[in-house]
């Protein structure tokens, strides 16, 4: 189960696919799920939120799904191991040509 750390304050500016829940769901080729992909979190209120991999060196910004309350986390978070990593970087996905 891969923990994440949640990259607050990111909200802005949208891309080009018109919400970041909707950028998750253009390049995750992923349904999207039914509950917050946060461990035990039954929520349905999903946004795309910019996250970072925990305890990695990978620092690349992710957008995946979660709920609002998760999204504001300022703790780490456990998620679900199907969820797909897209990255936040729009040149390298909505905005690459």
């Amino acid at each position: 189960m891969p923990t994440i750390t949640n990259i607050n304050g990111t909200a802005d500016p949208i891309c080009k696919c018109g919400s970041w829940l909707k950028h998750w769901q253009n390049f995750s080729k992923q349904t999207l799920p039914l509950r917050c992909p946060a461990n035990g979190c039954y929520q349905k209120d999903l946004v795309g939120a910019h996250v970072q991999k925990a305890y990695s060196f990978d620092l690349v910004w992710y957008i995946i799904p979660l709920c609002n309350a998760h999204n504001t986390c300022k703790f780490d978070i456990d998620v679900s191991d199907t969820i797909t990593f897209v990255p936040a970087n729009k040149n390298e996905t909505c905005e690459r040509f």
